[in-house]
């Protein structure tokens, strides 16, 4: 697989995984608090738990061949636990 599909694959996991944290804050963790209604945090957050491992599992197979620093990998990899962390790192990482 070239470069340019593995960085454009990353990207789109890293737009999924952003918007599903969105959605895991703004929508499903009201309704499970404030309305009781637990279902939806249950399937966001599985999904968001699996493209947070995707996202994380990218950014290392990315690491060399982008030729990123520690420091640049680090701060890809601690953008996931914030909310428009992938975004961020999506328009100045890739």
């Amino acid at each position: 697989m070239s470069l340019e599909s593995q960085v454009k694959i990353f990207k789109w996991i890293s737009i999924f995984e952003g918007v599903s944290f969105l959605v895991l804050l703004l929508i499903a963790m009201p309704l499970k608090y404030i309305w009781e209604a637990p279902e939806m945090v249950r399937i966001v957050g599985m999904a968001h738990g699996l493209l947070f491992v995707a996202y994380i599992f990218g950014a290392l197979l990315l690491f060399r061949p982008l030729q990123w620093k520690v420091k640049t990998l680090l701060i890809v990899c601690l953008s996931s636990v914030l909310p428009l962390g992938p975004f961020y790192v999506e328009k100045k990482y890739l």
